[in-house]
């Protein structure tokens, strides 16, 4: 999870980005397994698989990343499975984009963008509208690793698993917020060059590990709502800490 992470922030600097996300790992994963490390997850991401006509992506089908951030992902999955052995467990796991409420907070996520201009400007500009857009919320995401913590070696020796609940396009991700934030914020729809759309299938882990997600989009946008409301995320359009860009450019990584 030690990477520079999203296209846009890899993009302000690809060698600092190729650097830190790739040719950091495999060293990474060779001390881990000198040290005596007994098992290995890696946080890889669904954009790995470009952008796909079938409905349902699973872990089986042929990776197609359109980006440097992705494909650097895509290769170190490729490096992870060449340390695969009894004494070193490894497994992948290519998660939805996050949202909701969380001590690291970031604002630069599809359904957390969607909201902070909900509740702070009443405002929402849909771009498009029906790409479909998989997310998991924070809390989820963080039992899908507890799990991968716990769960026996033989179960997930060497293997992939998505980690994603719903599959929702950019409007119904809007009018969710927007029925929790309520009824006085706008939808403001306009044109895009961005048609990338893609449902990835959770069906492996479920059926394999009996992982299923707790929460959903209205509960992100609710516990966002909470946080904005007893002020323990302040000026929310503005603070560099909440968008990776913006802190990096502060921090001259650029």
């Amino acid at each position: 999870m030690a990477c520079i992470s999203n296209d846009p922030s890899f993009e302000l600097n690809k060698k600092l980005g190729q650097d830190i996300n790739f040719k950091a790992f495999e060293p990474l994963v060779k001390i881990s397994k000198e040290s005596g490390i007994k098992r290995f997850i890696f946080a890889s991401s669904s954009s790995v698989y470009g952008i796909k006509k079938e409905k349902n992506v699973n872990e089986e089908m042929k990776l197609e990343p359109l980006t440097d951030y992705s494909k650097f992902k895509a290769e170190c999955e490729k490096v992870l499975k060449k340390y695969q052995s009894s004494d070193f467990t490894t497994v992948t796991i290519r998660p939805a984009t996050v949202c909701g409420f969380a001590p690291r907070q970031r604002l630069d996520l599809v359904v957390n963008i969607l909201t902070n201009l909900a509740y702070h400007k009443r405002s929402i500009t849909v771009f498009g509208g029906n790409q479909l857009r998989p997310n998991i919320h924070i809390d989820d995401m963080v039992e899908a690793y507890l799990l991968l913590l716990k769960t026996p070696n033989n179960k997930i020796a060497g293997k992939t698993f998505n980690a994603g609940y719903e599959n929702f396009s950019v409007e119904k991700l809007s009018l969710d917020v927007k029925s929790v934030i309520g009824d006085d914020v706008k939808l403001v729809f306009s044109k895009t060059d961005d048609n990338r759309s893609y449902h990835i299938s959770s069906e492996k882990i479920r059926n394999e590990l009996g992982f299923v997600p707790k929460k959903n989009i209205r509960d992100a946008a609710q516990d966002l709502k909470n946080a904005f409301e007893k002020k323990v995320l302040e000026n929310t359009l503005e603070n560099e800490i909440y968008f990776n860009i913006k802190r990096m450019k502060t921090l001259n990584l650029k």
